[in-house]
Formats: structure tokens, C-alpha cells, sequence
């Protein structure tokens, strides 16, 4: 067995985490150790903790693992509070991981209740999970270039790590608003990620606001701000937002009202053309001759 040193940490954000059906979910593959590993999970639990989220880091080749191949690893699986990093839930073993034994993990990694208690473990409905995955040992080869991993790389903008499709959004935003992340307190890289995430979700959905989701959006504002965004301009633009729908609101109440008061006047309306009608044919009758000239009757 060759002895190497082979470390990845590997951030996994589970979206629309309520709405997931009960079985099985992974995340995408990653390369280390010669090796294609994957984040497995049971979103409601499985057949031997019903009521816990299971996550589980597995051999994504599991088909295909030749006879001797093994790799000793050191595992730490972490379900991120994205309130406060000291919150987080973090489990870690030691595993040798073979063709008999090619996912390890936890059944109890969370609690449903606690995870879905707003506590910080589901936010904004999504739920980040992370892996740090330290491959000690190697036995047995597998045909896995590191270039063949899907996973998507990140890009440091002002100290945060965002995907390429995010770069010219978070670049605007600073440009914009300079002293934006200025008090910014977390430190840790995937609670910075997760909250920036949030941010460019709230900006980039304003358009789309309806009065119900205000007091949403404005609790992911308080969210945002405690953590130390300068959001001034955001909670603005939000204010005008709900002054216009309230002002929608008020217009379409105004118009509702409006039109049951017109109703008695067209009945009213309806009424009196009828009746116009009627005095108009009494007329036309009132003007016609009764007496004919050349009637037999008449002397």
C-alpha cells in the first residue's frame, strides 16, 4: 500500500432541500486519490433513522473497483449552520475503503427537527453540506485523470469564492457598493460563500417580489445585515418596493369598491333605458291617427 497525502474539501449546497423527494441524492464527483468520490444523502431519512438526514461520502466507481484496491482515509462530513460556524455539525471517521465497503458515513448526521427548526441549518431553503476528505493510503489503480472531475471550481472576488457564472454579478455589486463587505465578520470560506449566495439571490429576484414574499425578503435582509453587510441601498430599494405594492394594493381595494358601487347605477342605468323605451313606444302610439278620412263611419 503506497502512502500518499491527498486532501479535498469539497462544499455541497442542497437546494430546495424541503421539497426533495425521500430517496436518495448525491452530489457531484470529485477526483482524489485516484478516484472518483461523490456526497451521498437521505434528505427524509432512511430505513434505519427515519426521522435523521444520512450523509455519506462513497466510492463513485464502486462498479468497478478492481480485487485489492483500497484507500485509507481520514473523513470529516460537516452539515454547515450557516448562523454561526461554531453551530455546525461536524462528524469524522477513519475508513479504509474497499470493494466490500464503499460508502461511509453517518445515519444520524442531523436530526429532521433540528435541521428544520430555523436554527440556521436550512436557509433560504437550501442546506450546504462539506467533506474534507484526506486520502492517507492508496492500494490498487484507477484510470481517473484529476483534470476528469466535474466538480466546478471557484473564483475569489474581494475575498469570497464564487462560481465563474457569479463573477461579473459580485464584481458589480463591489463596484456599486465598495464598502459593501467592509464589516463582514465570518471568516470561514463556505459561510462566506453561502451568504454572498443569498445576497445575489435577493438582488437578482427584486424584480420578481410580490407583497406576499416582502416579509421574507426583508428577513433575509435582517439575515444578511448581521452578518456585517452594509446593505443601506438594498433595504431602500426594498422600502420602495413594498410603498409601490402597498400603493398596487390600495388602487386595486379603490377599483374594487369603486366597481360595487357602479353596480346599482347600471342596474339603475338598465332600469331607466327601459323605461325610455317604454314612454318612447307610448308616444309613437300617441301620435298615430285613430281617424281615417275615408273611414265608413265618418258623415
Amino acid at each position: 500500500m503506497e502512502k500518499q497525502t491527498d486532501k479535498k474539501k469539497i462544499t455541497w449546497v442542497i437546494k430546495n432541500f424541503a421539497s426533495l423527494p425521500s430517496k436518495k441524492i448525491h452530489s457531484a464527483e470529485f477526483v482524489a486519490g485516484g478516484c472518483r468520490w461523490r456526497l451521498e444523502a437521505f434528505p427524509k431519512g432512511n430505513d434505519y433513522y427515519s426521522n435523521h438526514f444520512s450523509l455519506e461520502l462513497a466510492a463513485a466507481d464502486s462498479q468497478i473497483l478492481p480485487l485489492g484496491w483500497k484507500r485509507r482515509t481520514k473523513v470529516s462530513l460537516t452539515v454547515v449552520n450557516q448562523f454561526s460556524d461554531k453551530l455546525s455539525q461536524v462528524k469524522e471517521l477513519e475508513k479504509c475503503f474497499n470493494p466490500c465497503g464503499t460508502s461511509w458515513g453517518f445515519y444520524d448526521m442531523i436530526s429532521l427537527a433540528k435541521l428544520n427548526a430555523g436554527e440556521g441549518f436550512m436557509v433560504n431553503g437550501e442546506v450546504i453540506v462539506a467533506v474534507k476528505l484526506d486520502v492517507l493510503e492508496v492500494e490498487g489503480k484507477l484510470d481517473v485523470p484529476e483534470e476528469s472531475s466535474p466538480v466546478m471550481e471557484t473564483v475569489d472576488v474581494n475575498g469570497f469564492q464564487v462560481l465563474p457564472s457569479q463573477v461579473e454579478s459580485v464584481k458589480r455589486l463591489f463596484e456599486r457598493h465598495v464598502d459593501i463587505a467592509t464589516n463582514f465578520r465570518s471568516k470561514n470560506p463556505i459561510l462566506k460563500t453561502s451568504y454572498m449566495n443569498v445576497l445575489l439571490s435577493l438582488t437578482q429576484t427584486l424584480c420578481q417580489i410580490s407583497k406576499d414574499d416582502l416579509a421574507d425578503k426583508y428577513a433575509v435582509l435582517a439575515y444578511l445585515k448581521d452578518s456585517g453587510f452594509e446593505l443601506g441601498w438594498l433595504e431602500k430599494k426594498l422600502d420602495e418596493i413594498k410603498e409601490k405594492k402597498e400603493k398596487e394594493e390600495a388602487c386595486l381595494a379603490r377599483l374594487q369598491e369603486m366597481g360595487e358601487q357602479l353596480k346599482p347605477l347600471k342596474r339603475k342605468y338598465t332600469d331607466m333605458e327601459a323605461q325610455i323605451d317604454k314612454v318612447k313606444a307610448d308616444l309613437l302610439a300617441a301620435r298615430a291617427p285613430d281617424v281615417s278620412l275615408y273611414d265608413d263611419n265618418v258623415v
